[in-house]
């Protein structure tokens, strides 16, 4: 089953896999942020190993025009394995990005990393302005962490969460987790930064463009983001309409925990993959 699910939602086991149906996607304006599968490594080898792979991706990504960005899980940079350490491997992919004018945005993992992933960002966000950072709507602590990125202006990609927590530390109903998404989008747009609004959810996306036509303006600042293989007539269909879209596109041989973890985690995960499938 996992492999049947793999092959419709990774691109790909390499990243000339993974560009091909990046350029597929282009052709329907839907743009891209690739993602190097691969978390909680447990070796200072297996982060060399990452590292050499975004270097590899971003020779790539330089040579298509296809604007895809880069998607990063800290603990695939070792974050299990020290701060510090984790921090200056991050600096290292920034500065082979940079140069290539590759946006990287750090992906938020479960809520036991989540003021080490914003401390590593703070320290680094000054230093390299296309940095962005992801926000999950289901955490209580989440609407003041919007309002910290608001001040600073930094780019954030809002989610609602899918990892499984307590709810001591996040939002278990889904009304509740709408109601507080919808007040970070809004807080951010407000305070002039980009805003990516990652959501399959059709009552966010009506929201949103209720919201686009009361302040068009904001257009400028928010793009709608879907996972690859998901949601995938939505997604032309926001396109065809003139909205920013962007697929988040994962690829590697590592799509086995990958999916693996994030079913078995939460059965809330489950379902919203065969959801998104029949609504294709």
């Amino acid at each position: 089953m996992l492999e049947f699910v793999a092959k419709r939602f990774v691109a790909g086991q390499n990243a000339d896999q993974a560009l091909i149906n990046v350029a597929s996607l282009y052709e329907d304006s839907i743009l891209s942020t690739l993602d190097v599968l691969g978390e909680n490594v447990s070796s200072e080898g297996d982060v060399a190993q990452a590292i050499s792979e975004y270097r590899n991706l971003f020779e790539k990504i330089s040579n298509t025009g296809f604007q895809s960005s880069v998607s990063i899980k800290l603990t695939q940079l070792g974050l299990d394995l020290g701060q510090e350490f984790c921090q200056s491997k991050l600096r290292e992919i920034l500065e082979m990005a940079a140069p290539k004018n590759i946006f990287v945005r750090i992906d938020m993992e479960s809520s036991e990393y989540t003021q080490r992933t914003i401390d590593i960002f703070l320290s680094l966000r000054s230093e390299f302005p296309l940095l962005g950072i992801v926000l999950q709507a289901y955490l209580h602590r989440s609407l003041k962490d919007a309002q910290l990125m608001a001040s600073l202006n930094a780019p954030v990609r809002v989610c609602k969460g899918a990892y499984k927590e307590p709810s001591s530390v996040a939002l278990q109903n889904m009304e509740d987790i709408r109601s507080q998404y919808k007040k970070m989008v809004e807080l951010l747009l407000v305070s002039g930064t980009q805003v990516a609004l990652a959501t399959h959810d059709d009552e966010l996306i009506e929201w949103a463009k209720s919201l686009l036509k009361r302040e068009p303006l904001w257009a400028q600042q928010l793009e709608f983001q879907m996972l690859y293989g998901l949601r995938r007539q939505k997604a032309k269909e926001l396109a065809r309409m003139g909205y920013r879209m962007r697929a988040y596109v994962p690829y590697g041989k590592s799509w086995f925990p990958y999916f693996y973890r994030r079913l078995r985690e939460r059965k809330e995960n489950i379902l919203f993959v065969l959801k998104g499938m029949v609504q294709d």
